[in-house]
This record gives C-alpha cells, structure tokens and sequence, in this order.
C-alpha cells in the first residue's frame, strides 16, 4: 500500500505537548522521532508518550502516522518496537540503513510484534538512506522486503562525515538521482531530506520544487510553516493533470484502432509517458476530486 506523504512532518518523541498541535496541521504525515532529536536518558519516557498517543489514536485518522526508531545496532530497537507496534502504527521509519539484510531483519521483529498484538494490517517500512554503503546499497534496501514502502535522505548523516557541503547543488543532485532511480527500481516513491533552515522558506521551496523535478513524491519538514509549501510543491499542476488526461483519452483512441504510440501536443506517447499520466491523476484524484475532474 501507497501512502500519501507529500509532506512529513517531524515531531520529536519527548515533546508530547507537540503532538495534537502536529495532527491538527495539514500534513499528510507525522513523523514522531524516538532517534536524534531524543537525549538518551529520555528514550524510554519518550517512546512510552509516543506509545501513548498511537494507542489513543482515533480509528478513523487520515494522516499517515511514521515512527522512527533507534536503530537496529542500538540496542533499544525491540523496546522501542515492543511499545509502539500496534493499530496506530503505520509507517516504522527505519534509520541509518546499510544493507537489504537489516530491512529484512525488521520486518522479522515488526511480524513476531504484530502477531503477539494481533495486528492485521503490516506496518511499512520507510527506509532512511544516510551513509555512504546505505547510497551504494539503495537498490538493494528497496527490494529487500515487500513493506518497504519508499526511501527517504538524511542529508546531514550522509553528508557531515564526508565534509561534503549540504548546500551543494551537485552533491544534492547526485544523492537525490541516485535514491530516485534505486526507489524506482522497486517501483516505490523517494522522499527529500529536510532542510533545517526554518528562517529561508524560500530556499525550501526550492529544494522542494528540485526534488519534485526528479520525481520525488515529498519532503520533510522539521516546522509546521514548510508543511503548506511541501504540500503545495508535490501536487499535480492544473495544466499536468490536463494534459495527463488527455493522453489517457487518446491512449484509449488508439488502443481501440490497434495503435501502440501515437502524438499528443506533438510529443510521441507510449507506455512511459502512460504510467507517468495515469500516476498523476490518481494522485489528483486522490487529493482533490473536483481538481482531477478539471474543476479547477
């Protein structure tokens, strides 16, 4: 299953009076963090708030709910999973990711808990690729396991060992192609790092827009004001869904005269250009109804 998280928002697990402020925003997604943003003998009494909260989560929430957990070397993975895997989990975010063996590894614990809780529906797997083996290694970690659904950057990770530059456009670019295609390859969605500059939205933005340029499907926010801005870059345009549309209806001219590509607006069409039409406007559809039926 597909999850729709044009924008993640990042919500540290020890600031519990954060968290109804963070569902009542419009992000598609809340991103709770038992991980970095969490001091170490703070762990426990963070993951039991978050635990708390998804216990306690109503039954019919929209928003997508992502938990990142300490990691698999970390020695408080289980724990964490053992308080936090249940209904009100959906998405286990999954960090420093270095090989499809440690995917895999997880999806074993994430069965063995949802059995014990009597969880039907699997939580996903939301991959985070943020070193230099987990880059080399991404196409393996997207096929690893059938819950993997996407990978993710962590830019910061990535870069500060390296003494890369994270404003680097080149640097930015590279890493981004490189988790995009390894996503693609698996037929899964990849989703941008976030940018910590809250004070430059408009640098934000950019990123966004680049990042929607190579067929990203979100970002993450780490404050409530980059959520309309990620929202806002990773939805379809009026004139794409237009022209989508329009290649669908041609697609059905021409299937019906036994034709396989044919012209629209003078660009030839054939299956690329299909399954990238009919993925915009089943997002659109998705999101906005009224929009994807030309309302708009």
């Amino acid at each position: 299953m597909q999850h729709l998280m044009r924008s993640k928002l990042f919500v540290p697990g020890s600031r519990p009076e954060l968290f109804a402020k963070a569902a009542a925003s419009a992000a598609d997604a809340l991103s709770f963090d038992l991980e970095d943003a969490v001091a170490k003998d703070r762990k426990a009494e963070a993951r039991d708030a978050v635990g708390n909260f998804l216990r306690n989560r109503p039954a019919d929430a929209r928003k997508v709910v992502v938990v990142r957990a300490n990691g698999l070397a970390s020695g408080l993975f289980e724990d964490d999973l053992g308080v936090i895997v249940g209904p009100g989990l959906d998405v286990l975010n999954l960090p420093m990711v270095e090989s499809g063996e440690e995917v895999r590894e997880a999806a074993r614990v994430l069965a063995r808990l949802e059995a014990a809780a009597g969880v039907e529906r699997p939580v996903g797997i939301l991959a985070n690729i943020e070193t230099p083996k987990g880059l080399r290694l991404a196409a393996e970690i997207a096929t690893a396991d059938p819950r993997v659904v996407g990978l993710q950057i962590g830019y910061a990770d990535l870069f500060e060992p390296c003494g890369i530059d994270r404003s680097d456009p080149g640097a930015l670019n590279y890493v981004r192609m490189a988790i995009r295609l390894a996503a693609a390859e698996a037929k899964l969605p990849a989703y941008d790092g976030a940018y910590a500059v809250v004070a430059k939205p408009e640098r934000y933005r950019e990123e966004c827009e680049e990042a929607r340029s190579l067929g990203f499907a979100g970002k993450s926010c780490i404050h409530p004001t980059q959520v309309p801005i990620a929202n806002e870059c990773f939805m379809p345009r009026p004139a794409e869904i237009e022209k989508a549309r329009r290649i669908l209806a041609a697609a059905e001219e021409a299937a019906a005269k036994g034709v396989g590509a044919f012209v629209v607006d003078g660009q030839m069409i054939d299956e690329p250009f299909l399954v990238s039409a009919r993925a915009v406007v089943a997002l659109a559809e998705q999101l906005d109804p009224a929009r994807a039926g030309g309302g708009r």
